[in-house]
């Protein structure tokens, strides 16, 4: 895959058993790791390898994470920086973010 390449061909996936979502890509994986609290997911830490880094895996993949929470209705919590990133430039996923956790610094978009 190069920078140029569709990211519409990968499938990422959620992997309950190693509590984690996760595509590969060129034999190597991107991962978010989470816990679960009932239907409430902590997405802990994202980790693209670094071959992979610069072409929108670990955006797409958070993408992911955030629809397959909405599609179960669960709620989230972004204790990962790269997360809260991203829902502070997608405002329209942070109607997932847990009502304990909103209004936390780190989803402020000044942040």
């Amino acid at each position: 895959m190069t920078a140029t390449d569709d990211l519409a061909d990968l499938r990422p996936r959620d992997n309950p058993a190693a509590n984690r979502f996760e595509v590969e890509v060129e034999e190597l994986v991107a991962l978010i790791d989470y816990r679960r609290a009932g239907q409430t997911l902590y997405l802990i830490h994202t980790e693209v390898p670094d071959a992979l880094e610069g072409r929108g895996v670990g955006s797409m993949l958070v993408r992911y994470a955030l629809e397959q929470i909405a599609a179960r209705g669960e709620a989230l919590v972004p204790l990962c920086p790269f997360v809260a990133g991203y829902l502070r430039r997608h405002p329209e996923y942070v109607g997932l973010v847990s009502d304990r956790y909103k209004g936390k610094e780190s989803l402020r978009r000044d942040a």
